[in-house]
């Protein structure tokens, strides 16, 4: 049984974390933080277990096996690393840490303790993406040209437990908008379908209409457009923005020397494959997840399982900076008007 300690307990660790790790019968929730200590004693009533007064108090409990870290962008890597330290392992939300000096030494921190660090970029998970990528795999549209890749909604502020008060829309807090909280997600998931790293960067990020409780426009971008090179010269272009207001669009089009793939583009088919003169293919039974429906992420299961296993996690932090690259390549790019920016 592993027993899991959740640090920080606002709207994901509600929606996800938590009652994905409750339904998991070889785990165990053995106690919560949260800064508001209200809503971590409620939550610790709820599903039962200690609620601690500190981190470093969880942290120092020798009885919790891995902790997951739901903590602002800007705590993310202090807070895994100290756990590392501690021997725990650890399940740290996206985006993983708000420099590339802090990701590079989560992920050395953790090899050197031998403790899983897994990022939870929940879309590797999602059916159709894992249906599309041996799609992919096996040429169902030949070889790849070009991809268009969207991720877009009303904002952070709408779902979030504080609303327009979010420390999503506070720089010093969260560092990236739209761009490393939703665009982080598709930036992975291509690095992911196509088995290829991004090698260039061109990215325009600005803050165009998201207004904090104020009125004022937030500290953080709430677009983002990005064109991306991979390594084997492959282009697409990646946009996150919290500012539409209508359904949600978590799409992604791939384009092949055969055909064209279209990814959660239509409600009905989460799958349709294209060709000139040919009928459309139709894959895939799922609906993507959104923000009014959330379904089993697959995350929890996974982190809980890498542990049980003593398996490399499925997610591996290691292989998420290939994606925090291409992020923090695409922020230099912005501040250069866009100019292309090789990705380290």
């Amino acid at each position: 049984m592993v027993k899991i300690g959740i640090i920080g307990c606002g709207k994901i660790a509600q929606l996800r974390h938590i009652p994905e790790f409750a339904d998991n019968q070889s785990v165990t929730l053995h106690g919560f933080f949260d800064a508001n200590q209200d809503r971590c004693r409620a939550i610790a009533a709820q599903y039962g277990g200690v609620a601690y007064e500190s981190v470093e108090a969880m942290l120092a409990d020798e009885a919790i096996d891995a902790v997951s870290v739901i903590t602002p962008n800007f705590t993310h890597a202090s807070i895994s690393i100290a756990a590392l330290k501690q021997g725990k392992h650890v399940l740290c939300e996206k985006p993983m840490a708000v420099t590339l000096a802090d990701c590079e030494e989560m992920v050395q921190v953790s090899e050197e303790m031998g403790k899983k660090l897994m990022i939870a970029h929940n879309q590797r998970f999602n059916p159709s993406h894992v249906l599309a990528k041996q799609l992919l795999e096996q040429g169902a549209i030949g070889e790849v040209i070009s991809f268009r890749t969207s991720f877009a909604h009303s904002g952070a502020d709408n779902w979030s437990v504080d609303g327009a008060n979010s420390w999503f829309m506070d720089k010093s807090k969260s560092h990236f908008g739209a761009f490393a909280d939703l665009g982080v997600h598709k930036t992975d998931l291509m690095v992911y379908l196509l088995g290829q790293r991004i090698a260039r960067v061109s990215a325009c990020i600005g803050t165009l209409n998201k207004r904090d409780g104020e009125g004022k426009l937030i500290s953080v971008d709430d677009n983002a457009y990005c064109t991306y090179v991979m390594e084997n010269g492959i282009m697409g272009t990646m946009n996150a923005s919290w500012t539409n207001h209508g359904q949600e669009d978590n799409s992604t089009s791939i384009y092949g020397t055969t055909g064209s793939m279209h990814i959660y583009r239509s409600a009905e088919h989460p799958i349709v494959i294209e060709r000139s003169g040919a009928a459309d293919e139709y894959y895939g039974e799922d609906a993507m997840q959104t923000n009014d429906n959330q379904t089993k992420s697959g995350v929890m299961d996974a982190f809980a399982r890498c542990i049980a296993e003593d398996k490399e996690p499925a997610v591996s932090a290691r292989s998420v900076l290939a994606a925090m690259r291409a992020i923090f390549a695409g922020e230099e790019s912005a501040r250069q008007n866009s100019a292309f920016v090789e990705v380290l």
